[in-house]
């Protein structure tokens, strides 16, 4: 189970969420990710007290950090510096999340490592892009992602308060697409023997991640109302709540298609006739009352007895809302792979798995997250070990 990306070295100069969470799902498919790290380590190595005070790990760390090899540098020295060129030469990949000023100071800025290593593929992640007055503005994701890139005031109704993010959303979906634009970019490679400058921004991917609402403004110039139970203007897509409390959702996405299972489902074949409901149209008319109607229905059963009536038509779609709890009991949330087990010193721990899947480069991960500079001078003797051969 050596992975897609067995055989790929991808150096890390990450902190916090994104870089790190990018080079993570790399370390899932195989690769051989050398975390370089501060000597006092990456920041996110402080989530487990922020999250609770003195705990046995740090969850959220091993999440982005499993299967890799940390290596302390001092990037404000020479040699630290040297070193960092070193590793950077034996790499595939140099990954990293850090503002480019910053990295321009180290030596380790794209135009410096593209000119030495021109078949390196190095792919960075910014708050706000490379270029524009705010290029090298420090963000994390809830200010880049979450509130400058439209999601939060998307999410809020008129004259309600704002939405909080969960943590780490917009870092691990701008992660998602830079594994996707670096495995990209080596595909490329082996095709035209050159490395590639790739990039992306939590900006961006807030943008794009609620882009229907983007290009609606961009060719039509309307603005998508925020949704509220009692107006919208498909009933058939909206959340209920079943008699013991328990709330769905109905994904009625085809009026034509799903409107018939709904009010057959509910027991009223009837409303299919029935001028107030029969048509797309006349249902957006009457949202507020099939609305109220659906609810005084759903609250006569409990949702595990709603479950079986729904079962019984194919064209039906709905889901129940779960918590993370629920979810993780979900025995559907396991077949289809969302779990994984990470070796340990004394068996596996279960965690959470990325969400992609290769039929025939399997991939697993290989070890929890490292100590802070458990591989370094395994790391560096690999680097002597090396110069030794070439010299």
């Amino acid at each position: 189970m050596a992975g897609p990306m067995n055989g790929v070295r991808v150096v890390e100069l990450g902190v916090w969420v994104a870089g790190p969470a990018a080079c993570g799902i790399l370390a899932d498919w195989g690769a051989d990710v050398i975390k370089i790290e501060p000597p006092g380590g990456d920041p996110a190595r402080m989530f487990g007290k922020m999250l609770g005070g003195e705990l046995p790990n740090n969850p959220v760390f091993e999440l982005d950090n499993r299967s890799k090899r940390s290596v302390v540098l001092d990037l404000g020295t020479d040699e630290g510096r040297a070193k960092a060129l070193e590793l950077v030469a034996t790499a595939d990949v140099f990954l990293t999340n850090i503002r480019v000023a910053a990295l321009a100071r180290a030596g380790l800025d794209p135009d410096t490592l593209r000119a030495s290593f021109p078949r390196l593929v190095y792919a960075i992640i910014s708050g706000y892009g490379l270029a524009g007055p705010d290029a090298d503005r420090p963000a994390y994701d809830i200010a880049a992602y979450w509130a400058r890139a439209g999601i939060a005031a998307a999410l809020t109704p008129p004259g309600g308060e704002l939405p909080f993010q969960r943590g780490g959303m917009g870092d691990h979906s701008a992660a998602m697409t830079a594994a996707a634009m670096i495995s990209a970019a080596l595909f490329a490679r082996e095709r035209t023997g050159s490395g590639d400058f790739v990039s992306t921004s939590l900006l961006r991917q807030g943008a794009y991640t609620v882009g229907f609402d983007v290009n609606l403004s961009l060719m039509w110039g309307v603005n998508v109302l925020v949704g509220g139970r009692t107006r919208m203007p498909n009933p058939a897509i909206n959340n209920y709540t079943a008699g013991d409390g328990r709330r769905f959702w109905i994904v009625g996405l085809e009026g034509e298609r799903h409107w018939p299972p709904l009010a057959r489902a509910v027991g009223h074949p009837e409303w299919l006739d029935d001028p107030r409901f029969a048509t797309a149209g006349a249902r957006a008319k009457h949202a507020k009352e099939l609305v109220a109607l659906l609810d005084e229905i759903f609250a006569t059963k409990p949702l595990d007895e709603w479950a079986a009536i729904f079962a019984t038509d194919p064209e039906f779609f709905w889901s129940p809302v779960q918590t993370i709890n629920e979810l993780i009991d979900d025995p559907q949330f396991a077949a289809a792979g969302g779990l994984v087990e990470v070796p340990e010193q004394h068996g596996t721990t279960t965690m959470l798995a990325t969400p992609a899947d290769f039929a025939v480069h399997s991939w697993r991960p290989r070890a929890l997250a490292p100590e802070l500079g458990q591989h370094t001078a395994e790391v560096l003797a690999e680097l002597d070990g090396q110069r030794g051969e070439r010299g």
